[in-house]
């Protein structure tokens, strides 16, 4: 594994994000709610650019004719067909086998790393 240095941690204030080249990877680098994660800035479904999409919540379960909406900016939906996904964990929020790829991130002396295996 090696850890690639993404830039300032204070460049990325809270509720915003940033999309880095790191190891020939797109990656997107996000602040949510004072916590640094890390996915692949590639939608599983048909490929569009992931970290394009808007940063949002989502609809919690409730009961019905109940809308409840929660987990405001946890959650990246993709540009083009609205596939909603994690931002701490990847996983779409439709299928547990969907998912895009998150990366580790490390933040020392005021710095991001990303870490990337091997594997």
């Amino acid at each position: 594994m090696a850890v690639y240095d993404a830039g300032d941690a204070s460049d990325i204030p809270e509720g915003t994000f940033k999309i880095a080249e790191i190891a020939g990877r797109s990656i997107g680098i996000y602040n949510v709610k004072g916590e640094f994660n890390a996915i692949h800035n590639y939608c599983p479904h048909q490929g569009a650019k992931l970290c394009k999409g808007p940063v949002c919540g989502t609809t919690l379960a409730s009961n019905v004719y109940e809308y409840i909406y929660g987990r405001e900016q946890e959650i990246v939906r993709c540009p083009w067909h609205g596939w909603e996904f994690d931002l701490k964990t990847g996983k779409s929020l439709f299928d547990e086998k969907v998912r895009t790829r998150c990366y580790p991130v490390q933040v020392s002396g005021g710095r991001i790393g990303i870490v990337i295996g091997s594997g």
